[in-house]
């Protein structure tokens, strides 16, 4: 038997994977709204990289989150996270103004996030604190990587995401392993009681 308290490398391998999720997003994003140059194309442009976005992340950890709730939940906290930091930047593609409008993203969308993961995991509030972090450093990456932020896309390039999805990963198993009775990503889940 898997001692519990070790890291998950597969689960962690598979999770970090789902970046692919990031470009496919961009693409569809971009496809949608063009750039990200008013409220309307963030919210939107957000919506649909989140829809994405949480959708790779069920694929890559489906025994972990539940679809019917994983992905819409996303799909909004993006939308409306990326409305209100694309527009407190001024639409803006700075690294200075990239950070930011990744934080303030990463606020509802780790909120949410978090919410759907309090029965599953102790201390999920950690998840909430640590994903505006980690969105502001997803942006730094893909602006240090070069990628041409200027175009005001919906999210970040693929330097982004892994460097995004790894991290977080390492965040999800470590809340794991705090978690007696939450099953590993790679595990088939246990029903729970209803409270």
């Amino acid at each position: 038997m898997r001692d519990q308290h070790r890291f998950n490398l597969k689960a962690w391998l598979l999770w970090t994977a789902g970046f692919l999720a990031f470009p496919i997003a961009g693409i569809l994003a971009e496809a949608v709204t063009g750039r990200i140059n008013d409220f309307s194309s963030a919210l939107v442009g957000g919506m649909v990289a989140g829809a994405v976005i949480g959708t790779g992340q069920w694929l890559v950890a489906r025994r972990l989150l539940e679809a019917q709730t994983w992905i819409p939940a996303t799909a909004l906290a993006m939308g409306i996270g990326l409305a209100i930091g694309a527009w407190v930047v001024g639409y803006g593609t700075s690294l200075g103004e990239l950070v930011l409008m990744g934080a303030i993203t990463g606020i509802p969308l780790g909120v949410a996030q978090a919410y759907l993961l309090r029965d599953r995991l102790a201390n999920a509030w950690v998840w909430a604190a640590a994903v505006p972090l980690l969105w502001a450093v997803g942006w730094t990456v893909t602006t240090a990587g070069g990628i041409a932020v200027d175009q005001q896309f919906a999210v970040f390039g693929a330097y982004g995401a892994i460097t995004f999805m790894a991290l977080s990963g390492v965040l999800l198993d470590r809340l794991r392993v705090a978690s007696p009775s939450a099953p590993a990503m790679d595990q088939t889940p246990t029903k729970t009681a209803a409270h």
